[in-house]
Parts: structure tokens; C-alpha cells; sequence
């Protein structure tokens, strides 16, 4: 639904809209719920899984800040030196 009149807002103009905001919308979900199977977690009470949906957004965003674009590989990259390459990619090492 839109305001516009149809001299400014033609079929494909409102298709393009939508389509970028569901990319927008479902680009951190797939990750999460793809990467980390998020919906078939257990945390489901209190503030559980707002804390963990904000753990794993850190952990996607510093993956994509280092410069990896596959989520999963760069965590398997990181999980083979736990002690080390989690601070370092964080710069607290």
C-alpha cells in the first residue's frame, strides 16, 4: 500500500521497494537462523534470546568487518585456535 499516485510509484517502482526491504529484513535472520539454527534453540524465556540474537549479530558483524563473507566457514576458521583468533578478530588480545 502506498500513497503515491501511479504517475509516481509504477508496478515494477513498488516491486523494487518491497524486494529491497525483505532483503534488508531477511539478511540477518538467514544467518542467524541458518548459521547458528536459531530457531531450534532452547533459550525461550525472559530476555534470553533478545541477549542471544545480539551475541550472534556481534559475531556475524565482526566475521563481515574482518572481511569474510561465508558466515559459517570463517566459524569454523575461528573455532580451530578458540583461544586465540576470537580476541584477536575483537582486538582484545
Amino acid at each position: 500500500m502506498t500513497d503515491l499516485p501511479s504517475t509516481q510509484a509504477s508496478p515494477q517502482q513498488l516491486g523494487e521497494l518491497a524486494r529491497s526491504h525483505w532483503d534488508i529484513e531477511n539478511r540477518p535472520h538467514c544467518v542467524r537462523g541458518s548459521t547458528f539454527a536459531e530457531d531450534a534453540g532452547r533459550i525461550r524465556t525472559g530476555r534470553g534470546p533478545e541477549n542471544m540474537a545480539a551475541l550472534r549479530n556481534l559475531a556475524v558483524s565482526t566475521l563481515r568487518r574482518a572481511g569474510h563473507q561465508n558466515i559459517a566457514a570463517a566459524l569454523r576458521h575461528v573455532s580451530y585456535q578458540p583461544f586465540t583468533r576470537p580476541p584477536d578478530l575483537l582486538g582484545i588480545s
